[in-house]
């Protein structure tokens, strides 16, 4: 059963195909579109690991604007898993590989 909560993007673990953050261009065209509104923003997708760390799984760029543009804000994100024995905090986080 999907779990919705709200979170601080900049907290979020990376995922290991993302370890060095959100695409340069990807996210440079989101603030072109989309600035710092995060109204309409997708819910990042997080899977919830050991001792209830929480990486993303979809929408690291998301997450990036969000912590770039409106830093403390909490956004919306469903955890669609939870893998208990998963050490997510071996990945940095959004706000160690801000732009």
């Amino acid at each position: 059963m999907p779990e919705f909560i709200d979170v601080d993007p900049s907290e979020l673990y990376l995922p290991p195909s993302r370890a060095q953050g959100a695409d340069p261009g990807k996210l440079a065209r989101q603030i072109s579109k989309h600035g710092d509104s995060l109204v309409g923003m997708p819910r990042l997708e997080l899977i919830r690991g050991k001792d209830g760390h929480l990486r993303i799984n979809d929408g690291v760029t998301r997450a990036t604007r969000a912590a770039k543009l409106r830093p403390g804000e909490l956004i919306p994100a469903e955890v669609i898993q939870d893998l208990p024995r998963l050490d997510v905090t071996r990945m940095p986080k959004v706000k160690d590989c801000l732009p």
